[in-house]
């Protein structure tokens, strides 16, 4: 998973591959099946990864209960165009659902048209916020 991801943030310029974070993210969702939830496919017969998406809870005060943030979609570049993006965010709409979420929402690269209209053809529409972020300063370890 931490390749795919890897492969992920190599096309968005907002985010750097950092294998040992990846892997540090990655086992922080997988501690916090309440929280958290990881979706994985796998190549048939094998153990490879070759897709995932991911999935955090958060509170929202305009929903008034419980939301989902999804992120990290991303299917290795081989297995494109068979499916499985969208057979995973199927499911994981069906878990969202099932754990009560109210809403669910996204970011995506502005520039990565081929997403843009991955999600659209997904039923997925595109709001008037924007995101905005305070980083890390990396010499002090914290914000």
């Amino acid at each position: 998973m931490v390749e795919l991801l890897g492969d992920l943030f190599s096309i968005e310029p907002d985010f750097m591959v950092d294998p040992a974070r990846q892997e540090v993210g990655l086992k922080g969702l997988l501690e916090d099946p309440l929280r958290a939830l990881v979706l994985v496919a796998r190549a048939p017969g094998a153990e490879q990864a070759v897709g995932m998406v991911t999935l955090q809870v958060l509170v929202s005060t305009a929903e008034g209960g419980q939301v989902g943030l999804v992120e990290d979609l991303v299917i290795h570049p081989e297995w494109r165009g068979q499916g499985l993006g969208a057979a995973l965010l199927a499911e994981l709409q069906h878990q969202a659902r099932l754990r009560g979420l109210t809403r669910l929402q996204l970011l995506a690269d502005q520039e990565n048209t081929p997403a843009l209209e991955f999600y659209g053809r997904q039923g997925w529409d595109r709001t008037r916020m924007i995101c905005l972020r305070l980083k890390e300063d990396r010499d002090a370890k914290a914000l």
